[in-house]
């Protein structure tokens, strides 16, 4: 008889505790979306640093050889530096956009 309250116990402190350890939140999928976010950091700031290095050395020439035109260089620089350097979890999630490129504002007529 003993075995069987003891038991019941048991059973009933873990049914209680379940739906509460769901609330605080899911450990495994942070867990998952962390490491993914590492192995595509892996690929991705590498190719944004050279990307971005590029593009700085390109509108630094485009900027000497139009005469110091700043319009010119900043054409270039702005997509090239703009955007983001790292993947977040909320990237991948879709929370967030991914910008590997910056944004080039239009002229204005």
């Amino acid at each position: 008889m003993r075995r069987w309250i003891v038991t019941s116990a048991l059973l009933l402190s873990l049914v209680a505790a379940v739906p509460r350890a769901r609330a605080e939140g899911n450990y495994a999928a942070d867990a998952g979306i962390g490491t993914a976010c590492v192995f595509v950091n892996l690929l991705y700031m590498p190719a944004k640093f050279v990307y971005a290095t590029l593009g700085g050395i390109t509108g630094g020439f485009a900027y000497l050889l139009t005469g110091l035109n700043y319009d010119v260089a900043d054409r270039i620089w702005a997509p090239s530096l703009g955007g983001n350097y790292v993947v977040t979890p909320a990237h991948l999630r879709n929370q967030e956009t991914l910008y590997f490129s910056g944004a080039v504002q239009e002229d204005q007529p």
